[in-house]
């Protein structure tokens, strides 16, 4: 929907465009065969980093595959510690941001959330249009955001929409439990989070493929 400007960098899967959104300019990495369903990844608070990157190489290769993009929300920063992150992401301009996800995608087939629940003036998901699966941690203790309280009401809110849904609780994982990169474990114990289950990092991939070849290969 956004005129855009293209290049390949032979040394990475990814290929980087530019959006042309209002008056503003967003790169978007997108990987995958051209012609495959297309899934817009978000950041975490970090941005455009390696981790984040990680995931989308995946998701392109799940089952038949993928075409997954990032927008890079932060326009080229990333994260390096905690309280770079926060900066970031406290001083993202969230409407902005919505427009800029948005302009991505013509219609959205289903949705997938890890960790997080928006904030109803952005996303309410009692208002809810697509099928949505999300994935918590049951020792979460993101407070208001991601925490498992957060998660029953967001299954709550989703009921009321009526849309095909399911909200899964993996017992024993904290928050960010699929990051599996050796940097990023370490990253998360010195921020003194539990080191995660394979066996659930690898069940929520399954849901995701399950979830996303049904309702994306219609």
């Amino acid at each position: 929907p956004f005129p855009y400007h293209g290049f390949h960098c032979t040394s990475s899967p990814f290929k980087k465009i530019q959006i042309q959104r209002d008056d503003t300019r967003f790169d978007t990495y997108v990987v995958g065969k051209e012609d495959a369903p297309g899934i817009v990844v978000i950041q975490e608070w970090w941005g455009v980093d390696y981790e984040i990157k990680n995931h989308v190489v995946k998701i392109s290769q799940l089952g038949s595959g993928f075409k997954a993009l990032i927008p890079d929300l932060y326009r080229g920063k990333v994260g390096l510690d905690v309280a770079e992150a926060k900066h970031l992401m406290d001083g993202l301009d969230w409407q902005g941001a919505v427009k800029d996800i948005t302009g991505l995608k013509r219609m959205v087939g289903a949705a997938i959330a890890f960790n997080a629940v928006p904030a109803s003036q952005l996303a309410d998901p009692a208002q809810a249009k697509a099928p949505v699966q999300a994935h918590f941690g049951e020792l979460d203790n993101y407070v208001g955001f991601s925490y498992v309280t957060a998660a029953k009401a967001l299954e709550e809110k989703l009921k009321a929409s009526g849309v095909p849904h399911e909200v899964h609780i993996y017992p024993g994982n904290a928050h960010a439990f699929m990051n599996r990169s050796t940097e990023v474990i370490q990253r998360m114990k010195n921020m003194g989070m539990l080191d995660e289950d394979e066996a659930s990092v690898q069940l929520a991939w399954s849901r995701f493929e399950t979830w996303m070849t049904h309702y994306l290969s219609c």
